[in-house]
């Protein structure tokens, strides 16, 4: 997916993965030595001296006999009390050993925050001083960046340290284990710059510092929040980010994306910041320990330092340029996601998932060529909508099959135009079915793990997709995830690997989440919110154009989807036009009236079921032996903002929804709803803003104008819809007599041939054959980023995608005009000349000619035209295709359409063969269409027929037995058994007595 930019200043067109710049690390001193070297006598003093001496002078504390009673009974003496004493000693002895071993663990580490001890204080205040001196000359400059464990990990965009993108997983609620102020080694370094404190605090004069606080409750601090408290606004933590970013924290990181800060770090406020929590300075706050008082003004210091934040910062950037790009990535972090909010305790930068034409073709690409970008960057929704398209397609080529619609326009779908043509090019791009198959298959392979070991379904609040991999985040820890899920970055999070979500293969088990529908992309990783299982109602604010667009491609998604069963989507408001798309998931309601009338009803007979059933909610109705039945989730899109009055109703509604299996997505122009459990707005420039879900995504979205295209493709093709005039030729004829001889001709049907053309030398020769095909498969034209998606679906650059261009069209040739056989239409279309030529297209017009041109009124001109059509055929299209090619058939619904137009052909001649009575002869065609066409019911009715015009009982037996054993265990089709009962009453005992 094209990745938007921002035009700030500090842009970067760098590559993404950089090298870190490490924390510049202070020269040691001989007082430095001088100190380590009194803080290891000291250290051994106590950590060894002390219990020797105690062992050696008053023996183990503990005693030899273990006798309550006995000790109560006896006379307090002197030795009684110095036992005691000794005990006291011993206890304050491993209090001590155990700060000591916690402040090691913290500074060698390079965690950052360490634990605190019970009961320490003083204590463990001396550990810490005496390890950070005795560090301070024994550590490397290691020491004093974040975890050794973590070194050589890539970097994006920023240089981030490795401590935070450590953590840096998909996150929506996530709760960071408490970390307090400053690891050891940073704190060593603090310590040698204490002298110089209170100047430093007299330069900075009223400035005010904040430190970032430990989470409380369910949400971990962030810039927002801070902003909102101390400053009014939420919306001014970029001031804050700016005054802090690229400044050396106490636990040696530094802050390099808003969404990512720590507890413990300090951050340097506004002027007119408010606030108890707030410190000032100089050193004039008594509340605050002299720990962190040390800890900011040291920090103090690294705004004028080199590092330096804020407007400083900045500029450093701009001075350095391209060589800061180069050595760093820049500031692309903060370009790539602009006025980004930050997320509670998570940010995403480091989770990259491309889209498939995205990791190499640049974002302007799609622009150039004119396709809509909002469906080239929604992945999964255009997967749902051309699955959708092309089944909606096959139902019509069958319905005017078998119900014999007049005009036949089944032999070719409507070919899409203008806007409709646009959006179907751009879903054929932007799709990947692939990726929603292993979504479908990973959450339908976790239900029935699940099931396996008799555990409940997790509520999953998101899904987030990124780099392939799929985190779940789950309302609340739920116990270790059945392999091969694995726990993500804390116990509310099941992540699985595409690597082991491709072992997973089809399950018979209900979709467990089918409420999960894409939002839109932070970083590149794709959120999907699960609408069902939001403790109430989620609101969504901005402008009606904005939020509509928002709302058709949540519904549309959610109709076409291929991870959700039995899904009933409800649009009030808005979209009567969207339930062409799925009639049986989307109906439409005209007012808020009749959808709290209608849920009122819904809500009480669901809170029934499931009381009936035993179950408390939706999801372990899933899993059990209700599954199929009774718990298909039911989703309300309201477009139209509701009075107060029925919003309190909806919200009473929605209190009990997430339960009950049905989720509410309204909207409101205010930004108020009484009753909203999660907050949304769109902005005109198509951002997602949540921020107190802390997310700030790139929206997907589906504009009106798209929105009238997609539905225009799934009206054509509705099988009900008549054709309009007569409209019923194929859109690309060629001339059958002598004089049309072609000069490149191309077998499709069967295996594989060229005429008329050398053989390509090198591996390059599957590549030309497979574009060639597809071009002759669309004679319309194809779309130069269609041709490349098909061809290279995991994305391809310009510069290869011409060269390939290039090839063709030097190997295609011109004709005796000197025009080029491949060639470029006025839309940017590329076509193929009427001197290339396929079989496939030869068939299609020798049976339009037969049926509807000079074989209407010649009957041997009829036979034959049809004779010489079927002779053509010689076996399924592209027979010898090679594994792992032309996967782009998958979206083409030609494999409906050539045993179709194969059986057209086998009836009509088999029916002019029994107008003369020349059964046998009928026998033949039916029996060459049927190697094609096996499936078609129409073509062994007519065999049926054609057989008792035989007079030969025992041949018509042979061939219901036949049938009867190709059906299997499905049965004769019903039309096929009541033809058998008539041309042959006593079939069932024959077949049965044939065994």
């Amino acid at each position: 997916m094209p990745r938007r930019r921002s035009p700030s200043s500090s842009s970067s067109t760098a590559p993404r993965n950089r090298t870190p710049q490490p924390v510049r690390v202070r020269q040691r001193t001989f007082g430095d030595f001088v100190k380590a070297f009194l803080a290891f006598v000291a250290l051994a003093v106590l950590l060894v001296g002390v219990p020797a001496a105690l062992a050696m002078t008053a023996g183990w504390p503990f005693p030899e006999t273990f006798e309550p009673m006995e000790w109560l009974k006896q006379d307090i003496s002197v030795s009684t009390f110095l036992g005691i004493l000794t005990f006291v000693v011993w206890l304050a002895w491993a209090q001590f050993t155990a700060c000591v071993l916690v402040e090691m663990k913290a500074a060698l580490s390079g965690v950052g925050v360490p634990g605190r001890v019970p009961g320490a204080g003083p204590s463990q205040l001396l550990a810490r001083q005496l390890v950070a001196a005795l560090l301070l000359v024994g550590a490397t400059a290691a020491s004093f960046t974040p975890s050794l464990a973590q070194l050589g990990q890539t970097f994006d965009d920023t240089q981030r340290p490795t401590v935070a993108a450590a953590q840096q997983t998909p996150g929506l609620f996530a709760q960071q284990q408490e970390q307090a102020a400053g690891a050891a080694a940073a704190v060593a370094e603090q310590a040698s710059h204490s002298e110089a404190a209170p100047a430093a605090a007299e330069k900075q004069g009223d400035t005010k510092f904040y430190r970032i606080q430990p989470p409380e409750g369910r949400h971990h601090d962030s810039l927002w929040e801070i902003a909102e408290r101390h400053l009014g606004d939420g919306r001014r933590y970029k001031e804050i980010f700016e005054l802090n970013k690229d400044r050396v924290q106490p636990d040696g990181s530094r802050l390099s994306e808003a969404s990512l800060i720590r507890p413990g770090w300090i951050m340097e406020m506004p002027g007119d910041a408010r606030g108890g929590d707030l410190v000032e300075m100089p050193d004039d706050a008594p509340e605050v320990s002299p720990e962190v008082r040390e800890q900011i003004s040291d920090y103090a210091r690294t705004g004028d330092g080199a590092s330096g934040g804020g407007d400083h910062a900045q500029g450093s950037d701009q001075a350095q340029g391209g060589d800061q790009a180069q050595g760093s990535g820049g500031d692309t972090a903060q370009v790539g996601l602009p006025e980004q909010r930050p997320a509670p305790g998570t940010g995403h930068a480091d989770l990259k998932r491309p889209a498939p034409e995205q990791a190499a073709t640049p974002a302007q690409d799609s622009s150039s060529f004119g396709l809509p970008e909002a469906l080239l960057t929604a992945p999964l929704l255009a997967a749902g909508l051309l699955g959708a398209l092309g089944h909606r397609r096959r139902q019509a080529l069958w319905q005017s099959a078998f119900a014999g619609i007049g005009g036949r326009r089944g032999m070719e779908p409507p070919t899409p135009t203008g806007d409709a043509l646009d959006v179907q090019d751009a879903l054929l791009v932007g799709a990947d079915p692939e990726g929603v198959r292993l979504l479908d298959r990973s959450l339908r392979g976790l239900a029935a793990s699940l099931a396996a070991e008799s555990r409940p379904l997790p509520t999953v609040y998101a899904a987030w997709l990124s780099n392939g991999d799929l985190h779940l985040q789950l309302a609340q820890p739920s116990g270790k995830p059945p392999s091969p899920w694995q726990l993500g970055q804390d116990q509310t999070f099941w992540m699985l690997a595409r690597a082991d979500a491709e072992s997973y293969e089809d399950v018979d088990t209900a979709a467990p989440y089918p409420g999960l529908v894409s939002l839109g992309t932070m970083d590149d990783s794709r959120l999907l919110l699960n609408l069902e299982s939001v403790p109430g109602i989620v609101s969504l604010s901005g402008r009606e154009e904005d939020r509509a667009a928002v709302f058709a491609s949540v519904a549309a998604e959610l109709a076409t989807n291929g991870w959700s069963d039995r899904m009933t989507i409800t649009l009030v408001g808005f979209g009567e036009d969207l339930t062409a798309l799925a009639p049986s998931r989307l109906r439409h309601l005209d007012g808020i009236e009749a959808l709290i009338e209608t849920m009122e009803a819904e809500t009480r007979q669901r809170r029934g079921a499931l009381g009936a059933a035993g179950h408390d909610s939706v999801l372990t109705g899933r899993t059990g032996p209700a599954q199929h039945t009774r718990w298909a989730p039911h989703l309300v899109l309201l477009a139209a903002e509701p009075s107060p009055e029925d919003a309190m109703t909806l919200a009473e509604l929605a209190a009990d929804a997430s339960r009950l299996g049905i989720g509410y997505l309204v909207g409101t122009g205010s930004g108020d709803l009484p009753g909203a459990a999660w907050e949304m707005e769109i902005t005109g420039e198509g951002r997602l803003l949540a921020p107190l879900l802390g997310l700030e995504l790139d929206a997907q979205l589906l504009p009106a104008a798209h929105r009238r295209a997609v539905v225009e493709l799934f009206t054509d093709a509705d099988p009900d819809r008549s054709p309009d005039g007569p409209g019923t030729a194929p859109p690309f004829l060629v001339d059958i007599s002598e004089q049309g001889r072609p000069a490149v001709y191309a077998r499709l049907v069967g295996p594989y041939e060229i005429i008329g053309l050398e053989t390509p030398d090198g591996e390059r020769s599957a590549l030309l054959h497979e574009a060639l095909a597809l071009l002759l498969l669309h004679r319309e034209g194809v779309h130069p980023r269609v041709l490349s998606s098909a061809l290279w679906p995991r994305g391809v650059t310009d510069d290869v995608r011409q060269a390939l261009l290039d090839r063709l069209r030097d190997w295609l040739g011109t004709d005796p005009d000197g025009t080029p056989r491949l060639r470029t239409d006025d839309n940017g279309r590329l076509t193929l000349a009427k001197s290339v030529v396929s079989d496939l297209d030869v068939l299609r017009s020798l049976y339009h000619e037969a049926t509807q041109g000079k074989g209407v009124d010649s009957r041997a001109v009829r036979g034959r035209l049809l004779t010489d059509a079927l002779v053509l055929v010689r076996g399924p299209l592209l027979a010898d295709r090679p594994e792992g090619r032309y996967r782009w058939l998958t979206h083409e619904i030609v494999d409906a359409q050539l045993p179709l137009l194969v059986a057209d052909t086998g009836l009509a001649l088999a029916e002019f063969h029994m107008e003369k009575d020349r059964a046998e002869k009928a026998i033949e065609a039916l029996n060459a269409a049927l190697r094609t066409a096996p499936a078609d019911e129409r073509l062994w009715n007519g065999l049926l027929r054609a057989t008792h015009a035989l007079d030969d009982p025992a041949r018509l037996t042979a061939l219901a037995s036949d049938l009867v054993a190709r059906s299997g265990a499905r049965g004769l089709p019903p039309r096929t058994e009541a033809l058998l009962d008539d041309l042959l009453p006593t079939w069932r005992d024959a077949v049965a007595a044939a065994g």
